[in-house]
């Protein structure tokens, strides 16, 4: 049950982070002055960060908490959901305790989540004032950037008005959700909380700065870690894109194969099969794969000339690809197309998801009939 006079609890997910503590608290002090606030700490730490905590809560001007996990459950994401659920405030701001997510940040967190009406407001690195740049490499950030694209693309509805779904810098209503009923498994929370219920979301931008001490996290572990998570989450409608695909891929060398067979150049064979796996895919997808999402969606046929379109270009460049394969590589042809359409299979369910079946924007009439019905709805509530 949540304490009214607290306003604020502070999430900090920490693993050997001994050498931020001290300056987080400082700087998350400093920046909420004057408010109600709590911190608390939710260890699962290898090294001295628990009593690294302890110290700094016996000095600091704020309060402290510490929750050390033996048993780190649920990883980073289940250490998120302890904090939120001991807090003593139901307003709760999650952020690393790296301090790549600055604590300066918070106010405007809490000042858009009193305006918006909002059940949860992101810090976004992706909005016009915000950016990546703390991240250690180029590389990473292409990483970062097709892991949101990704993201998006298998939860195009409820994310739809979200920037970045990946970050961990966030405020939440705690009331709003129903923690019993997420299963945390990786460190993306955010995500599992958006997936799972349709919540009210602003943003903000935010700089996603460098550490201040220790080291990356980051790992080829966690980059598939992350991958189940999303498995997990929407396995059901890429499974069935995947399925057509599938399906597609042994029509298309199956088609390829007969063609060659009679004589066909393999190039030739090559263009035959994948007009009629793009057409036939995309009857089935827009049947069986994406029909929830139809309804708001644009008309058949614009889904169609889309889809088609997107599809021929992306098979001339894959054909030219196909072709360098087999005549530089010495690939044989079979091989090295069936390489080509696994790669082009990611694309395609991005694109689809993203941009065929992108939820249309209401029209200014639409928007303007809806606000004449919200004021007077409000009327009426406002008579006696």
């Amino acid at each position: 049950m949540a304490d009214e006079s607290v306003e604020l609890s502070v999430i900090v997910p920490t693993f050997n982070e001994a050498g931020n503590v001290a300056e987080l608290v400082r700087r998350a002090r400093t920046a909420l002055a004057g408010l109600a606030v709590e911190i608390i700490f939710v260890d699962d730490s290898t090294d001295d960060t628990p009593q690294v905590v302890t110290s700094v809560a016996a000095t600091a001007s704020v309060p402290v908490r510490l929750i050390h996990r033996d048993a780190p459950t649920g990883g980073l994401g289940g250490a998120v959901v302890e904090g939120i659920t001991a807090a003593a405030s139901d307003v709760c701001v999650v952020m690393d305790g790296d301090l790549q997510h600055p604590p300066e940040q918070i106010r405007a967190l809490l000042a858009t989540y009193g305006e918006a009406d909002a059940d949860v407001v992101v810090a976004s690195r992706y909005l016009d004032g915000g950016s990546s740049g703390g991240l250690a490499d180029r590389a990473r950030v292409l990483v970062s950037r097709a892991s949101t694209a990704l993201t998006k693309a298998m939860f195009p509805r409820r994310l739809a008005q979200v920037t970045d779904p990946m970050t961990g810098f966030f405020l939440i209503d705690r009331r709003s959700v129903e923690w019993d009923s997420l299963h945390p498994r990786g460190f993306k929370i955010l995500l599992e909380i958006l997936a799972r219920r349709t919540l009210r979301v602003a943003e903000i931008p935010f700089v996603f700065e460098e550490r201040f001490a220790g080291e990356s996290k980051a790992s080829f572990r966690q980059g598939v870690h992350f991958l189940t998570q999303l498995a997990a989450l929407r396995f059901g409608k890429m499974s069935g894109f995947a399925l057509i695909g599938a399906g597609g891929v042994v029509a298309n060398l199956a088609i390829m194969a007969a063609l060659i067979q009679v004589g066909a150049p393999y190039l030739v064979a090559a263009i035959i099969a994948a007009e009629v796996t793009i057409v036939t895919n995309f009857l089935l997808q827009d049947r069986y794969v994406f029909r929830d999402m139809r309804e708001h969606a644009a008309p058949w046929w614009a889904r169609f000339a889309t889809s088609f379109t997107f599809n021929n270009a992306e098979a001339m460049i894959r054909i030219p690809v196909l072709a360098w394969m087999v005549e530089a590589l010495h690939i044989q042809s079979i091989v090295a197309a069936a390489i080509t359409l696994a790669v082009a299979f990611v694309v395609r369910f991005v694109f689809h998801s993203l941009v065929v079946y992108a939820p249309r924007r209401p029209s200014v009439r639409a928007s303007a009939d809806e606000h004449r019905l919200d004021i007077e709805t409000d009327h009426v509530r406002k008579e006696p």
